[in-house]
């Protein structure tokens, strides 16, 4: 069942960006770690353009990493609003890496993350008030 409330993607990528050499593991690919920071802060956005409140990450539903990502790849956290609560609203995240070396996108991983509306005070919020 759609939500009238949700309001459909700007554009494919909440954000976009070039892995660099420091954020490498000893494998010389990047720490899943900085990915599961930017797929948060790609939820956050996509949360964010649904209703403009202050967020809290609740929860990251399971994560599994199909493909490493290297140095100079683009990688794009690709959102979608999936579920709004009273409270709460879940987004999808799909993160595809453009391959430095010949141009390829591969799926690297996917997670959905829950995020919670808040005041000021760190209380729960409703996301579109009646």
């Amino acid at each position: 069942m759609s939500n009238p409330n949700i309001k459909p993607p700007a554009d494919c990528s909440a954000i976009r960006v070039v892995m660099m050499p420091a954020d490498t593991n000893a494998a010389n690919t990047i720490f899943g770690g900085v990915i599961l920071s930017y797929i948060d802060q790609a939820g956050f956005v996509e949360a964010r353009r649904q209703a403009h409140h202050k967020y809290v990450t609740i929860s990251l539903h399971e994560v599994r990493f199909h493909e490493p990502v290297f140095v100079g790849d683009v990688v794009s956290f690709n959102c979608e609003t999936v579920r709004v609560g009273r409270t709460s609203i879940t987004i999808l995240v799909t993160v595809v890496a453009d391959r430095y070396t010949n141009g390829d996108c591969v799926k690297v991983t996917e997670a959905e993350v829950v995020f919670v509306a808040i005041d000021d005070n760190c209380n729960p919020i409703p996301i579109f008030p009646k």
